[in-house]
């Protein structure tokens, strides 16, 4: 899905949408203009997915308001077929891939209908397991939410998906703390790389902090895709607009994970091209203290050790200690063997 050197961007639009497909086709202009590489919505059907007397998360009631039920706020951010294909068609336009997260087994098949093979499976369907089954039937790229999750949760989600037939090699599992915006003491990112080290699988992050700070660290960490909520205007009436990015945030995250993966460079510990240059510079020479005589012995009376590096490393030191020059010598004159 990835390579080791390029973190996948997911810009998740999920339903930001508000259920007003220009506004849709906007945040796909948005995505495509940070630089992401793939903007991501969420398919869903209200009456499949909650029950009509399900409370809200705290989150959502504080956004969207407590006197409405769950069922009737997700009944209008669903994404019908029809809009579904034309974002598929406008995200062609932009160039930025499409991808949505399907809620249910049916949102599932409406997505590998458009041609959708890489799945994501939320937070909230990790104990799901005919979902889980049907998703591993599939035979597609993987990627795992691990929110609320115990590690003991998160390998048995592993399990299900290789029995029902994808592999672990086809599995990115994310870190992810479910709460709109996730506060820092709650971020625990070095759970990202237990779970790599636990189940041998490749790791990413889904961020639901305020900033890019964490999404950037996890990038350093050795996140291999990273996934961020964005929204045109914070402002906007919803449940997630308030833990969103506005678009020049999502640029600026965009750019910030290039640089580090630019900055993370091969491993091996070398000087670099403007290093070489700069070394004769920066580094030291053995020279003389003093005016010195021809077979005067050098000590570290009439030495010293000065910039350029141009001369007589001072890792010899000891070489030439104890020795009698070879010839007069000038104050701040190079000492050659």
């Amino acid at each position: 899905m990835t390579n080791s050197s390029r973190t996948l961007i997911i810009a998740e639009a999920g339903v930001n949408h508000n259920g007003d497909l220009a506004l849709a086709m906007g945040l796909v202009d948005a995505a495509a203009e940070a630089g992401a590489d793939l903007v991501k919505f969420q398919t869903f059907s209200a009456d499949r997915l909650v029950t009509r007397t399900a409370l809200k998360a705290d989150y959502q009631a504080q956004q969207t308001g407590a006197g409405e039920s769950q069922h009737a706020m997700l009944k209008r951010l669903e994404l019908s077929p029809a809009m579904h294909e034309a974002l598929v068609a406008h995200c062609a336009e932009r160039h930025i891939g499409f991808f949505s997260t399907g809620f249910d087994i049916e949102s599932v098949e409406l997505l590998t209908g458009l041609g959708q093979r890489l799945f994501k499976i939320p937070s909230g369907e990790l104990t799901n397991l005919p979902y889980l089954r049907y998703i591993g039937g599939l035979g597609g790229e993987v990627i795992l939410s691990t929110g609320m999750a115990t590690l003991g949760e998160v390998e048995a989600a592993i399990e299900v998906l290789e029995a029902a037939g994808t592999p672990r090699a086809r599995i990115t599992v994310l870190h992810c703390t479910t709460e709109y915006p996730t506060p820092m003491h709650e971020v625990n990112l070095r759970a990202m790389l237990s779970m790599g080290d636990a189940f041998g699988v490749r790791v990413g992050y889904s961020d639901h902090t305020q900033g890019i700070e964490v999404a950037v660290a996890a990038v350093a960490l050795g996140a291999e895709v990273i996934e961020k909520h964005f929204t045109l205007d914070r402002s906007l009436p919803g449940p997630d607009h308030q833990a969103s990015l506005e678009p020049e945030e999502l640029k600026a995250l965009v750019a910030a994970i290039r640089n580090v993966e630019v900055a993370l460079g091969d491993g091996i510990k070398r000087p670099t091209p403007s290093e070489a240059r700069n070394r004769p510079i920066a580094r030291k020479s053995i020279v003389a203290a003093r005016d010195i005589k021809r077979g005067e012995i050098l000590d570290a009376c009439n030495l010293a050790i000065k910039r350029p590096g141009t001369g007589l490393s001072p890792m010899r030191w000891d070489e030439v200690v104890g020795t009698p020059a070879s010839r007069d010598f000038a104050a701040d004159e190079l000492i050659r063997p």
